[in-house]
């Protein structure tokens, strides 16, 4: 009987481990240089033959997985790390650091990251008959969890997709929705369906983050926005932190200064240019709280990240 027992497990394991081989191979064979790519819609894949730290971003609703190496996302106060075991879903786009802390050129980290889409999830969702289960009012958005064999299982048939590209207009999205399924059916599936479903203060913060995003220029009045969610100003900061694990001002902050930064780069504006364009109005603030988050003042840590990408294309 025991055996009997076993041997679905052995059998689980042995999966697991075959199918984690694959997919840093095919990744591994899509990306044969350092960086990020979108091969089909929606899904990216990176590569780093290094380990690297402070990689500022804005991550937008995404399941994230690690193929080889390890790797660890920082929102606010918070850190999530995730190797090829585990995945990390986030269900609201948010500021973050990453950074890639195992790497070599022998054995390069490799990820993939698939972009969550709202409708395809609440379809998902009515075709399975799923509800939001009680006692989950404010979600945090961000959570890592084990990948099981069935999951893991359909993100390799996605990126085989890679090597037949005429079948991914009819297959991609099939695989994808079956993606989504394996996800609202783990552990992490409450956290999933705030993306679609109406109810709960994460899905008032939701909208909070999307105002934010929209007018990150402009000065934030806490107490405007809060009333217009229907929220008070302590409930309001309350909920936004519990989900975001960010104060709204933080956040906001994060997203003025990076997009500062992404200004001075593609835009090639000096630094007072770029800080009135992100709603700062006084020049040395801004000087003093982008060197606080990106460690370096603002022309300085732009002409290190030109220098990188020029030491990167050399290679």
């Amino acid at each position: 009987m025991s055996v009997m027992i076993h041997k679905p497990a052995e059998r689980e394991t042995k999966r697991l481990a075959a199918n984690r081989e694959e997919l840093s191979e095919r990744i591994g064979q899509a990306m044969s240089f350092d960086g990020t790519s979108q091969p089909l819609q929606g899904l990216h894949l990176s590569r780093s033959s290094a380990p690297f730290k402070s990689h500022h971003s804005v991550l937008e609703p995404s399941l994230c997985v690690t193929a080889q190496g390890n790797k660890e996302v920082l929102f606010g106060e918070s850190r999530y790390q995730y190797n090829p075991m585990h995945y990390l879903l986030i269900t609201v786009e948010m500021p973050n650091v990453s950074q890639v802390l195992e790497a070599s050129k022998e054995r390069p980290y490799l990820g993939l990251r698939l972009k969550l889409d709202p409708a395809l999830v609440s379809a998902v969702m009515l075709e399975a008959s799923y509800t939001l289960p009680p006692g989950t009012a404010h979600t945090r958005a961000i959570d890592v969890n084990l990948l099981d064999v069935h999951l893991l299982d359909a993100i390799v048939r996605l990126v085989r997709l890679l090597d037949t590209p005429d079948e991914a207009p009819v297959l991609q999205p099939l695989i994808t929705r079956e993606i989504m399924y394996r996800l609202l059916k783990g552990e992490q599936g409450s956290r999933l369906r705030h993306l679609a479903i109406q109810e709960g203060h994460t899905t008032h913060i939701s909208r909070a983050v999307a105002l934010l995003h929209q007018n990150f220029d402009q000065p934030l009045r806490i107490e405007t926005l809060a009333h217009e969610l229907g929220m008070s100003v302590s409930a309001f900061h309350h909920h936004f932190k519990a989900v975001t694990t960010l104060s709204p001002l933080q956040f906001q902050k994060q997203l003025r200064l990076q997009e500062a930064r992404r200004l001075m780069l593609s835009e090639d504006l000096d630094a007072a240019s770029a800080a009135y364009r992100v709603g700062y109005q006084d020049a040395s603030h801004f000087n003093r709280e982008y060197k606080n988050l990106f460690g370096a003042p603002p022309m300085r840590d732009v002409q290190r990240l030109r220098e990188e990408v020029l030491t990167r294309s050399d290679r």
